[in-house]
This record gives C-alpha cells, sequence and structure tokens, in this order.
C-alpha cells in the first residue's frame, strides 16, 4: 500500500535493535483516514476466506484490526492485556514476548466472543517475529475456532515471522513489507 510506505519513509524512526516507530500515524497518534484505507486493503485481501470475526491484540492492533472489521462487516475481538473485572472465568490465555516491552506479555479472551464454530481473521500492526500472531494463533485453536487469515500493516521481513506462520497454511497478506532497516535506511521488498 503505498500510502502507507510513503508515511513509513516519511515518519518512521528506526531506534535501533529492529524497533520502527511508526508513534505520529499508527501506534499512538492514529491517522483514522490510513486506518480506513488500510482496513478496505486487508479486507479485500481476505474477502473470500469467509472471516465471522476479526481477532487482534490490545492496544496498536486495534485500529487496523477494527477498520478491517469494518469493511468485512464482522466484529472485532482484542485479546487484552489485562483482566478487567467484567471478564468472567474461564479465560483463554496465551503468553508473548513484547519486542517493544522487553518482557512477556499476557493475551486474554472471553470464551464468551471467541468458540468454535467461528472463522478468524488476525489482524495485528506488525508482523516481526511472529510471537504475538503465534499467540493469537494458539488461542484460535484454544477456542476451537477456524484460522482462516493473518495480516499485518507492516511486515519486518528480516525478523522472519512470516517463515513460523507459512506453515499454517493458511493467507498472510503485510500492506508495507521492509526488507531492511540496518542502517537507519528503510528499504521494502518489491
Amino acid at each position: 500500500m503505498e500510502a502507507l510506505k510513503e508515511r513509513i519513509l516519511r515518519e518512521g524512526e528506526y531506534l535501533g535493535s529492529g524497533i520502527l516507530k511508526v508513534d505520529s500515524f499508527i501506534n499512538h497518534q492514529v491517522d483514522p483516514a490510513l486506518m480506513l484505507e488500510a482496513g478496505r486493503e486487508l479486507a479485500a485481501c481476505f474477502v473470500d476466506a469467509g472471516a465471522t470475526k476479526v481477532l487482534t491484540a490490545e492496544i496498536s492492533g486495534i485500529a487496523p484490526a477494527l477498520t478491517t472489521a469494518l469493511a468485512l462487516g464482522i466484529p472485532l475481538v482484542y485479546a487484552r492485556k489485562t483482566k478487567p473485572v467484567t471478564m468472567t472465568e474461564p479465560v483463554y490465555v496465551e503468553a508473548a514476548p513484547s519486542h517493544t516491552k522487553g518482557v512477556s506479555v499476557f493475551l486474554m479472551a472471553s470464551p464468551e466472543f471467541l468458540g468454535p464454530g467461528e472463522r478468524v481473521l488476525i489482524i495485528d500492526d506488525f508482523l516481526a517475529s511472529g510471537q504475538t500472531i503465534n499467540a493469537l494463533v494458539r488461542m484460535v485453536q484454544h477456542a476451537g475456532a477456524e484460522l482462516v487469515g493473518i495480516g499485518a500493516l507492516i511486515e519486518k521481513a528480516f525478523e522472519e515471522g512470516r517463515t513460523h506462520l507459512e506453515p499454517l497454511g493458511i493467507p498472510l497478506h503485510a500492506l508495507a513489507v521492509i526488507a531492511d532497516m540496518s542502517n537507519g535506511q528503510i528499504t521494502f521488498v518489491e
């Protein structure tokens, strides 16, 4: 998606250690017009998957997942990082290391909103090592639901997360695939 790539080049900042700061339009301040366009693009990639729910991780995945769900006309479920009093047991819980936080986080979802018979599309802001998305995949599997696709705004191909997800045999799409950032210069896979 060209508009996303242009924003990454113009406003993205490589912080070292594989960290790309996109806080001005995705991860802290959100550009709603860009997210609407991204959601339509991701929905177009998965329109034939027959998804009944979109699943993401709190918090940065919510904007692209919401606009994708909106474009597909289906609900969004987000895995929470803290359990509210309104979430009653049992819950699905999966651990995932956080690259930006430097610790493992726990993702939780209620069986009330994720269960057998659902066809789930996972959407997140980044596909890097694939560990957060793998935690969501395990959650879908534990729920007895069917995973029908995985989408991301930005893929950092050099972190090889895709190689851990391809054996699932489901469609996998990213709107902007970064080949390298090692010299502080962002280059995309063409």
